[in-house]
């Protein structure tokens, strides 16, 4: 086979595990569909047919243990915490969060006039990307997702130092 002829049978790509391995997680992010509040319906909206969040690689599961990124939508209780912290552990690693809306932010207008209102989800599980907003539209949702994936494509997974 000539070199010529070589882009056009097919050929061999030569790249990085790491891009390979990133450049999947980045392609099909599956979100624990979790909503908790008013934030919720347009966290919905967002995989709707309007925005269709599908042609990013995001497809909702029903459970902690097949889900890889939770979605934080809404006002976060004490009650919710002890729960929304126990699906995070359950769901295998790499794992990430994004926190939507100013209630699982910073507990939003609720926290000052509740006891039972957490201020911020992040003091229960960490988080990775905050979608600002009350509530932050779906087009707010596909900006985090995007920034999720940058995040995503940056990472070392194959040949990361081990501590112990």
């Amino acid at each position: 086979m000539s070199p010529e002829n070589m882009n056009e049978s097919g050929g061999v790509m030569v790249t990085k595990l790491n891009d390979l391995m990133n450049w999947s997680r980045l392609s099909s992010l599956w979100p624990l569909s979790f909503g908790i509040a008013c934030c919720a319906i347009e966290m919905m909206g967002a995989m709707a047919s309007t925005y269709d969040l599908e042609r990013y690689g995001v497809f909702p599961r029903p459970s902690a243990r097949q889900a890889d990124v939770i979605i934080i939508a809404g006002t976060v209780t004490f009650k919710m915490a002890e729960r929304i912290k126990r699906l995070y552990e359950q769901m295998p690693e790499p794992k990430y969060v994004i926190s939507m809306g100013s209630c699982s932010n910073c507990g939003g207008p609720y926290w000052q006039h509740g006891y039972h209102v957490v201020k911020g989800v992040d003091r229960i599980i960490p988080v990775d990307v905050y979608v600002q907003g009350c509530p932050p539209r779906p087009e707010a949702l596909i900006g985090a997702i995007l920034e999720l994936h940058k995040k995503i494509a940056s990472e070392q997974i194959v040949g990361k130092a081990e501590t112990v």
